[in-house]
């Protein structure tokens, strides 16, 4: 790029068009430049991780627009709902018509879908993952000293030693959940009802 910046962080290929992406520093304050030009323009305290959708029409991004407080952008605008400590993972629906993260308060991890926090409040989490619909959302969380699914806010019953991402059937109407409870290694497909019953 002919342009420059104070700071750039990591920069991003659109995976259709090939153009560029990278946050960027102007006169103290973080913007998102495409191919050298700002797309977003310089507001925010900080910006990365950002993620085009799978359509490549949007683009999100972990964003702080005050300082201390985190929470997602897209398109240049900052969600309503802030985290202290961080937001990472930002995972868009396949048809990019949703978005998720998970977001961090003190201790408690929180999983945070369309800028909506979800209730249930988890020692760990990991990234969000989208029924191929989108409808559903489910996430592998540790919870009272074991690892378990959540779906749509809704923990399932087991509690285990061990458990990996949660995979949706190509109808998005049933989990492979993977998991170690008492030192047995458990392959199951689940409804996705059974879970949310």
């Amino acid at each position: 790029w002919s342009q420059s910046f104070g700071s750039v962080w990591e920069p991003s290929f659109h995976h259709t068009s090939g153009v560029v992406v990278a946050p960027v520093r102007v006169k103290g304050k973080w913007g998102m430049a495409q191919d050298g030009d700002l797309v977003w323009q310089p507001s925010f305290i900080q910006i990365w991780r950002q993620v085009f959708s799978p359509d490549g029409r949007k683009l999100a991004a972990v964003v702080a627009p005050k300082y201390g407080r985190w929470t997602l952008a897209v398109d240049g605008k900052a969600w309503g709902t802030l985290f202290k400590d961080m937001v990472t993972d930002p995972v868009w629906s396949q048809d990019g018509s949703r978005l998720a993260a998970l977001g961090k308060n003190g201790q408690d991890w929180r999983i945070i879908v369309d800028d909506k926090i979800w209730t249930n409040r988890f020692a760990m989490a990991w990234a969000p993952v989208f029924s191929p619909a989108g409808d559903v959302v489910a996430a592998k969380v540790e919870v009272e000293g074991g690892y378990t699914l959540v779906v749509n806010d809704k923990l399932w019953s087991h509690r285990c030693e061990a458990a990996w991402d949660p995979v949706f059937s190509p109808a998005g109407d049933r989990l492979l959940v993977k998991t170690i409870e008492d030192g047995t290694y458990y392959r199951r497909v689940l409804p996705v009802t059974d879970i949310l019953a």
